[in-house]
């Protein structure tokens, strides 16, 4: 493993019905499909959708840093 690695950074919205967790849990799973080594998260923003005076969705922008291969 490199000493000194190198990062990039993605910006993604994960979103659930559930929870502000389950949304960055949801994000994060769809992106380790087609992203390895995802190191870190830092949240952005959180949001949601309000339906019938409920909170109906939750919605967070996360940036997700990834380790560049060598």
């Amino acid at each position: 493993m490199q000493d000194e690695p190198v990062y990039r950074r993605t910006d993604l919205v994960g979103s659930s019905k559930k929870s502000v967790s389950d949304a960055i849990e949801t994000a994060i799973a769809r992106a380790a499909k087609t992203l390895r080594h995802i190191e870190w998260f830092e949240v952005g923003e959180i949001r949601g959708r309000v339906q019938d005076g409920k909170v109906s969705q939750y919605q967070v922008s996360i940036k997700v840093g990834f380790r560049v291969e060598e």
